[in-house]
């Protein structure tokens, strides 16, 4: 039998929620209240959430697309205006400034942190530049001072991509307190869930205000409609399930920081292989672990993931190619070739690294790699 994603129930999963009788009761206090959309627990999970990031303000939304959706909006995105993106991330960081209006443009990423490059960030600024979003990647920070640096230099706006990087931290800053704003996906496999979810990070008080209203149609008070607005409503359900998750984020980061550890050991010496690398003054919190084949490495990605496969454990690529070659964005993004990603995209394989993974699926994922590496 096999799991809607097509992935066998005895196979080791490379994403999965740690869910127990804490969240399951936390829903059931919802149910019984009659209250489930945008109340209480809402408002609860909106300032726990702003004190662990160690900002003023966060307005929960109903997914990391929304959230990014109405930061964009809120910080003057519109029709005429370039906003600078990686190209190795998910496509809602490009395809919610098309919703705008605006115009996406492409930075290169660092080789073995795969985050923006400031170098290249600042060669992909034009005089239409109006926002930098770095992307927090699988659960590393970008290299943030220099791109706030550049930002203050040109007068631009910069929204921090923090769906991958609950509890990262860059230079004793959690992610998503260093920019204008951040923005945060709760989706199922991220390393907390609401199932669905998200959030918009600020110390900026009329941002917060404009993201505020544009989640819920524009409402000052109700039926009183100010704007345009959005129906991006978290729900109680959500909030209540982010409580408890946020609770836990901390165990489940050293849980798998843990895990990453046992791969990055085990697979070390292997010179045909590289593991996530931590980037200076920054904790990792292993959202994705991710491995880079390289071009010595002696079977190609899709064999060793089938032989990983025929021990239990599930593996996949990353993102398949630079976001500006999706079909779906041909002809709308001004699409500047990005040679690392080229490079390192064709090469990249993530393996579990999950709180629930146990530590003999590690193991055995790190021998198959061993053994097929001749090692």
């Amino acid at each position: 039998m096999k799991s809607p994603e097509g992935i066998a129930a005895d196979m080791i999963p490379t994403g999965r929620p740690s869910l127990g009788a804490e969240e399951l009761n936390a829903i059931k206090e919802v149910l019984e209240s009659g209250m489930i959309v945008q109340g209480p627990k809402v408002a609860a999970f909106e300032k726990a959430f702003a004190e662990y990031v160690g900002v003023k303000n966060a307005v929960a939304v109903n997914s990391g697309t929304a959230a990014l959706h109405v930061a964009l909006i809120a910080v003057g995105v519109k029709p005429g205006k370039e906003v600078v993106v990686p190209p190795i991330t998910f496509i809602a960081t490009a395809s919610t400034v098309l919703m705008c209006g605006g115009q996406p443009t492409f930075a290169d990423v660092e080789k073995d942190l795969y985050t923006m490059d400031p170098r290249d960030a600042k060669k992909a600024l034009s005089p239409r530049t109006k926002v930098i979003i770095p992307v927090h990647l699988y659960g590393q920070a970008a290299d943030m001072d220099p791109l706030l640096e550049l930002a203050r230099e040109k007068g631009l706006v910069v929204l921090e991509d923090a769906a991958q990087a609950h509890g990262a931290v860059y230079k004793g800053r959690k992610a998503g307190s260093m920019g204008d704003a951040a923005c945060f996906s709760f989706y199922a496999t991220k390393t907390m869930t609401t199932a669905e979810g998200g959030m918009v990070v600020t110390n900026d008080d009329e941002i917060a205000r404009k993201c505020r209203l544009l989640r819920d149609h524009g409402q000052e008070s109700k039926y009183e409609h100010v704007i345009l607005g959005y129906n991006y409503r978290m729900t109680e359900v959500a909030a209540a399930l982010g409580l408890v998750q946020l609770k836990r984020l901390d165990n489940f980061i050293t849980r798998r920081r843990q895990n990453a550890a046992i791969l990055t050991n085990g697979l070390s010496g292997i010179g045909s292989v590289t593991p996530p690398v931590e980037g200076p003054d920054r904790l990792h919190t292993y959202y994705q672990y991710i491995l880079r084949l390289e071009q010595d490495f002696p079977c190609s990605r899709e064999d060793l993931i089938n032989k990983l496969g025929a021990e239990g454990i599930a593996s996949k690529p990353s993102y398949p190619v630079p976001l500006y070659r999706q079909k779906a964005l041909k002809g709308k993004v001004r699409a500047r070739k990005c040679k690392v990603a080229e490079e390192v995209l064709p090469r990249l394989l993530e393996l579990p690294v999950h709180p629930l993974v146990p530590r003999n699926g590690l193991e055995t994922a790190v021998a198959v790699i061993r053994s097929t590496a001749g090692q």
